[in-house]
Protein backbone atom coordinates (compact mmCIF):
# COMPACT_ATOMS: atom_id res chain seq x y z
CA UNK A 1 0.00 0.00 0.00
CA UNK A 2 1.89 3.28 -0.92
CA UNK A 3 -0.53 5.71 1.12
CA UNK A 4 -2.43 5.11 4.34
CA UNK A 5 -4.60 7.48 5.89
CA UNK A 6 -5.73 5.85 9.48
CA UNK A 7 -8.11 7.39 11.75
CA UNK A 8 -7.22 11.60 10.56
CA UNK A 9 -8.93 14.02 12.86
CA UNK A 10 -8.23 17.92 11.37
CA UNK A 11 -10.11 20.91 12.03
CA UNK A 12 -9.29 24.71 10.94
CA UNK A 13 -10.77 25.37 14.63
CA UNK A 14 -11.73 23.76 17.51
CA UNK A 15 -15.35 24.56 16.81
CA UNK A 16 -15.24 23.69 12.94
CA UNK A 17 -13.65 20.05 12.73
CA UNK A 18 -13.26 18.86 9.11
CA UNK A 19 -12.16 15.26 9.06
CA UNK A 20 -12.80 13.20 11.68
CA UNK A 21 -11.54 9.59 12.13
CA UNK A 22 -10.75 9.76 8.15
CA UNK A 23 -9.81 6.45 6.76
CA UNK A 24 -8.24 5.88 3.21
CA UNK A 25 -6.12 4.00 1.36
CA UNK A 26 -3.93 4.53 -2.03
CA UNK A 27 -2.81 1.70 -4.04
CA UNK A 28 0.59 1.99 -5.82
CA UNK A 29 0.81 2.92 -9.81
CA UNK A 30 -3.01 4.44 -9.61
CA UNK A 31 -4.64 7.13 -10.96
CA UNK A 32 -6.89 8.48 -7.99
CA UNK A 33 -9.24 11.17 -8.64
CA UNK A 34 -10.56 12.80 -5.56
CA UNK A 35 -13.95 14.91 -5.69
CA UNK A 36 -16.48 16.41 -4.47
CA UNK A 37 -18.11 19.88 -4.02
CA UNK A 38 -16.04 23.20 -3.12
CA UNK A 39 -15.57 22.88 1.00
CA UNK A 40 -15.72 19.33 1.10
CA UNK A 41 -12.29 18.97 1.96
CA UNK A 42 -10.33 18.18 -1.10
CA UNK A 43 -7.63 20.54 -1.36
CA UNK A 44 -7.23 20.28 2.77
CA UNK A 45 -6.43 16.60 2.54
CA UNK A 46 -3.97 17.05 -0.40
CA UNK A 47 -1.59 19.69 2.14
CA UNK A 48 -2.07 17.52 4.92
CA UNK A 49 -0.92 14.36 2.92
CA UNK A 50 2.08 16.42 1.16
CA UNK A 51 2.78 17.74 4.90
CA UNK A 52 1.73 21.00 4.63
CA UNK A 53 -0.75 21.33 7.68
CA UNK A 54 -0.35 19.45 10.91
CA UNK A 55 -3.13 17.53 12.21
CA UNK A 56 -4.73 16.53 15.48
CA UNK A 57 -4.91 12.27 15.65
CA UNK A 58 -4.73 9.84 13.28
CA UNK A 59 -1.62 8.82 10.67
CA UNK A 60 -0.78 9.00 7.56
CA UNK A 61 1.45 6.27 6.03
CA UNK A 62 3.54 6.91 2.64
CA UNK A 63 5.29 3.91 1.60
CA UNK A 64 5.54 2.45 5.29
CA UNK A 65 6.58 5.15 6.83
CA UNK A 66 4.22 7.46 9.16
CA UNK A 67 4.94 11.37 7.84
CA UNK A 68 5.21 13.87 10.51
CA UNK A 69 3.79 17.19 8.99
CA UNK A 70 5.19 20.88 9.60
CA UNK A 71 5.74 19.55 12.73
CA UNK A 72 8.33 17.12 12.59
CA UNK A 73 9.74 18.57 8.97
CA UNK A 74 12.27 21.42 9.11
CA UNK A 75 11.47 22.18 5.04
CA UNK A 76 7.88 21.40 4.10
CA UNK A 77 6.96 18.48 2.08
CA UNK A 78 8.03 15.45 1.21
CA UNK A 79 10.63 14.10 -0.71
CA UNK A 80 9.18 11.16 -2.64
CA UNK A 81 6.09 13.45 -3.26
CA UNK A 82 5.53 16.57 -5.57
CA UNK A 83 2.25 18.84 -5.28
CA UNK A 84 1.46 21.34 -7.59
CA UNK A 85 -1.14 23.47 -6.19
CA UNK A 86 -2.87 26.74 -6.87
CA UNK A 87 -0.01 28.43 -6.70
CA UNK A 88 2.77 27.07 -8.89
CA UNK A 89 5.65 29.05 -7.33
CA UNK A 90 7.59 29.11 -10.30
CA UNK A 91 11.13 31.66 -10.64
CA UNK A 92 9.96 34.09 -12.10
CA UNK A 93 13.67 35.15 -13.73
CA UNK A 94 14.37 32.02 -15.46
CA UNK A 95 12.93 30.44 -18.50
CA UNK A 96 10.46 27.44 -18.73
CA UNK A 97 13.19 25.09 -20.05
CA UNK A 98 15.37 26.39 -16.57
CA UNK A 99 12.02 25.96 -14.54
CA UNK A 100 11.58 22.56 -15.65
CA UNK A 101 14.98 21.40 -15.31
CA UNK A 102 15.56 23.24 -11.49
CA UNK A 103 15.42 19.48 -9.50
CA UNK A 104 17.41 17.62 -12.49
CA UNK A 105 21.33 17.17 -12.19
CA UNK A 106 23.74 19.42 -14.08
CA UNK A 107 26.13 16.29 -14.13
CA UNK A 108 24.68 15.61 -17.84
CA UNK A 109 23.64 18.26 -19.71
CA UNK A 110 22.99 16.71 -23.06
CA UNK A 111 20.72 13.67 -20.48
CA UNK A 112 19.11 17.04 -18.51
CA UNK A 113 18.22 18.63 -21.80
CA UNK A 114 16.47 15.79 -22.99
CA UNK A 115 14.34 14.92 -20.27
CA UNK A 116 13.30 18.62 -20.33
CA UNK A 117 12.30 18.59 -24.05
CA UNK A 118 10.51 15.18 -23.32
CA UNK A 119 8.79 16.60 -20.19
CA UNK A 120 7.75 20.31 -22.49
CA UNK A 121 6.48 17.75 -25.19
CA UNK A 122 4.09 16.27 -22.30
CA UNK A 123 2.87 19.26 -21.60
CA UNK A 124 2.47 21.02 -25.08
CA UNK A 125 5.00 23.98 -23.95
CA UNK A 126 8.02 22.80 -26.71
CA UNK A 127 7.55 26.68 -28.05
CA UNK A 128 8.00 28.23 -24.83
CA UNK A 129 11.41 26.70 -23.52
CA UNK A 130 13.12 29.88 -23.42
CA UNK A 131 10.13 32.64 -22.28
CA UNK A 132 9.91 33.72 -18.94
CA UNK A 133 7.16 32.49 -17.02
CA UNK A 134 5.98 35.73 -16.30
CA UNK A 135 4.91 35.88 -19.94
CA UNK A 136 2.98 33.19 -19.82
CA UNK A 137 -1.10 32.70 -18.90
CA UNK A 138 -1.87 31.00 -16.26
CA UNK A 139 -3.05 27.63 -17.46
CA UNK A 140 0.85 27.76 -18.93
CA UNK A 141 2.54 28.62 -15.78
CA UNK A 142 0.22 25.55 -14.41
CA UNK A 143 1.96 23.02 -17.00
CA UNK A 144 5.21 24.29 -16.48
CA UNK A 145 4.49 23.51 -12.37
CA UNK A 146 3.36 20.06 -13.66
CA UNK A 147 6.41 19.29 -15.89
CA UNK A 148 8.65 20.36 -13.22
CA UNK A 149 7.06 17.91 -10.98
CA UNK A 150 7.50 15.55 -13.16
CA UNK A 151 11.09 15.70 -13.38
CA UNK A 152 12.43 13.89 -10.66
CA UNK A 153 9.80 10.62 -11.30
CA UNK A 154 8.13 11.13 -8.01
CA UNK A 155 6.88 7.94 -6.18
CA UNK A 156 3.77 9.95 -5.62
CA UNK A 157 1.94 13.38 -7.63
CA UNK A 158 -0.57 15.65 -5.80
CA UNK A 159 -2.42 17.58 -8.53
CA UNK A 160 -5.14 19.90 -7.28
CA UNK A 161 -7.21 20.85 -10.41
CA UNK A 162 -4.43 20.77 -12.85
CA UNK A 163 -6.97 21.28 -15.59
CA UNK A 164 -8.87 24.18 -13.68
CA UNK A 165 -7.31 27.37 -15.95
CA UNK A 166 -6.35 25.35 -19.01
CA UNK A 167 -8.65 25.89 -22.27
CA UNK A 168 -10.55 23.22 -23.77
CA UNK A 169 -8.49 21.61 -26.67
CA UNK A 170 -5.50 21.81 -24.65
CA UNK A 171 -6.85 20.63 -22.02
CA UNK A 172 -7.69 17.00 -24.06
CA UNK A 173 -3.84 16.91 -24.98
CA UNK A 174 -2.55 17.70 -21.49
CA UNK A 175 -4.60 15.07 -20.04
CA UNK A 176 -3.98 12.16 -22.19
CA UNK A 177 -0.34 12.77 -22.15
CA UNK A 178 0.06 13.37 -19.00
CA UNK A 179 -1.62 10.27 -18.00
CA UNK A 180 0.02 8.38 -20.16
CA UNK A 181 3.52 9.62 -18.77
CA UNK A 182 3.17 8.48 -15.35
CA UNK A 183 1.35 5.40 -16.22
CA UNK A 184 4.76 4.50 -18.58
CA UNK A 185 6.73 5.90 -15.22
CA UNK A 186 5.12 3.64 -12.54
CA UNK A 187 3.96 7.34 -10.83
CA UNK A 188 0.99 7.08 -8.73
CA UNK A 189 -1.01 10.22 -9.00
CA UNK A 190 -3.48 12.07 -6.63
CA UNK A 191 -5.57 14.64 -8.60
CA UNK A 192 -8.28 16.59 -7.24
CA UNK A 193 -11.07 17.91 -9.88
CA UNK A 194 -14.27 19.40 -10.39
CA UNK A 195 -14.79 17.39 -13.58
CA UNK A 196 -15.09 13.86 -13.47
CA UNK A 197 -16.09 13.32 -16.60
CA UNK A 198 -12.91 14.58 -18.16
CA UNK A 199 -10.52 12.16 -16.80
CA UNK A 200 -12.92 8.90 -16.00
CA UNK A 201 -11.45 6.89 -18.83
CA UNK A 202 -7.63 7.36 -16.79
CA UNK A 203 -9.06 6.97 -13.24
CA UNK A 204 -8.64 3.70 -11.54
CA UNK A 205 -10.23 4.88 -8.32
CA UNK A 206 -12.80 7.62 -7.06
CA UNK A 207 -12.45 8.58 -3.94
CA UNK A 208 -15.40 11.25 -3.08
CA UNK A 209 -15.30 13.87 -0.36
CA UNK A 210 -18.49 15.73 1.18
CA UNK A 211 -18.09 17.33 4.42
CA UNK A 212 -14.93 15.95 5.52
CA UNK A 213 -16.89 12.37 5.02
CA UNK A 214 -15.92 9.87 3.15
CA UNK A 215 -18.81 8.75 1.19
CA UNK A 216 -17.58 6.74 -1.80
CA UNK A 217 -14.26 5.11 -2.42
CA UNK A 218 -14.98 2.69 -5.70
CA UNK A 219 -13.91 2.14 -9.23
CA UNK A 220 -15.05 4.80 -11.73
CA UNK A 221 -17.62 2.40 -13.48
CA UNK A 222 -19.15 1.61 -10.16
CA UNK A 223 -19.08 5.13 -9.14
CA UNK A 224 -20.61 5.76 -11.64
CA UNK A 225 -23.44 3.39 -12.51
CA UNK A 226 -24.19 2.95 -8.86
CA UNK A 227 -23.35 6.06 -6.59
CA UNK A 228 -24.02 5.81 -3.17
CA UNK A 229 -26.67 9.26 -2.79
CA UNK A 230 -27.43 11.96 -5.09
CA UNK A 231 -24.72 14.04 -4.04
CA UNK A 232 -22.13 11.48 -5.71
CA UNK A 233 -24.23 11.31 -8.63
CA UNK A 234 -24.99 15.03 -9.10
CA UNK A 235 -20.97 14.87 -9.34
CA UNK A 236 -21.08 13.65 -12.63
CA UNK A 237 -23.05 16.17 -14.48
CA UNK A 238 -26.83 16.60 -15.34
CA UNK A 239 -28.75 13.71 -14.00
CA UNK A 240 -31.95 13.58 -12.75
CA UNK A 241 -32.80 12.25 -9.11
CA UNK A 242 -36.19 10.84 -7.69
CA UNK A 243 -37.20 10.18 -4.10
CA UNK A 244 -38.85 6.95 -2.52
CA UNK A 245 -42.55 8.14 -3.90
CA UNK A 246 -41.87 8.87 -7.73
CA UNK A 247 -39.72 5.69 -7.66
CA UNK A 248 -42.33 4.32 -7.51
CA UNK A 249 -44.82 6.41 -9.38
CA UNK A 250 -42.32 5.99 -12.09
CA UNK A 251 -41.40 2.07 -11.29
CA UNK A 252 -38.35 2.23 -11.12
CA UNK A 253 -35.21 0.48 -9.27
CA UNK A 254 -32.75 3.42 -8.33
CA UNK A 255 -32.65 7.28 -7.28
CA UNK A 256 -30.70 8.52 -10.24
CA UNK A 257 -31.03 8.16 -14.53
CA UNK A 258 -28.72 10.43 -16.27
CA UNK A 259 -30.42 11.64 -19.25
CA UNK A 260 -28.87 9.01 -21.58
CA UNK A 261 -30.38 6.42 -19.94
CA UNK A 262 -34.09 7.60 -20.38
CA UNK A 263 -35.37 6.53 -24.09
CA UNK A 264 -37.91 7.57 -26.58
CA UNK A 265 -39.37 4.27 -27.02
CA UNK A 266 -42.90 3.32 -28.86
CA UNK A 267 -44.03 1.84 -25.93
CA UNK A 268 -43.32 3.32 -22.79
CA UNK A 269 -45.03 6.16 -20.22
CA UNK A 270 -46.44 9.18 -21.78
CA UNK A 271 -44.62 12.03 -21.71
CA UNK A 272 -44.59 15.87 -22.89
CA UNK A 273 -41.73 17.49 -25.10
CA UNK A 274 -41.22 20.97 -22.76
CA UNK A 275 -38.21 21.65 -24.83
CA UNK A 276 -35.95 20.25 -26.93
CA UNK A 277 -32.56 21.84 -28.20
CA UNK A 278 -29.17 21.35 -29.98
CA UNK A 279 -26.21 20.64 -27.97
CA UNK A 280 -24.07 19.67 -30.25
CA UNK A 281 -23.83 15.40 -30.66
CA UNK A 282 -27.13 15.16 -28.96
CA UNK A 283 -29.97 17.12 -28.25
CA UNK A 284 -31.01 18.47 -24.48
CA UNK A 285 -34.75 17.94 -24.02
CA UNK A 286 -37.02 18.70 -20.97
CA UNK A 287 -39.95 16.61 -20.81
CA UNK A 288 -42.63 16.41 -18.36
CA UNK A 289 -44.03 12.92 -17.34
CA UNK A 290 -46.33 11.98 -14.35
CA UNK A 291 -46.33 15.65 -13.50
CA UNK A 292 -42.16 16.00 -13.23
CA UNK A 293 -39.98 17.50 -15.65
CA UNK A 294 -37.33 15.09 -16.78
CA UNK A 295 -33.49 16.09 -18.76
CA UNK A 296 -33.53 13.59 -21.87
CA UNK A 297 -30.67 13.56 -24.15
CA UNK A 298 -31.64 12.22 -27.85
CA UNK A 299 -30.05 11.65 -31.10
CA UNK A 300 -32.84 14.02 -32.64
CA UNK A 301 -35.10 16.48 -31.93
CA UNK A 302 -38.38 15.59 -30.18
CA UNK A 303 -41.67 16.46 -30.69
CA UNK A 304 -44.91 15.73 -29.26
CA UNK A 305 -46.22 12.85 -28.71
CA UNK A 306 -43.88 10.79 -27.26
CA UNK A 307 -43.18 8.07 -25.00
CA UNK A 308 -39.97 7.09 -22.56
CA UNK A 309 -38.19 4.35 -20.62
CA UNK A 310 -35.82 4.25 -18.16
CA UNK A 311 -32.46 1.91 -19.14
Amino acid sequence: MLLEINNLHFSYRQDQPLFQNLNIRFEEGKIIALAGESGCGKSTLLNLIYGLLDWENGDIIFDGTPLLGPKGNLVPGEAEMKFVAQNFDLMPYSTVADNVGKFISNINLSKKSEIVNELLEVVGLQEYANVLPKNLSGGQQQRVAIARALSVLPKLLILDEPFSNIDFPRKIELRERLFRYVKQHNISLIISTHELQDIMPWVDQIVILQGGRLIQNTHPEETYKEPYNPYVAKLFGEVNIFNETEMKDFQIPKFSYYPHEIKVSENGLEAEVLESRFAGNHYWNKIKANNRELIVYSSNKLENPIRITFA
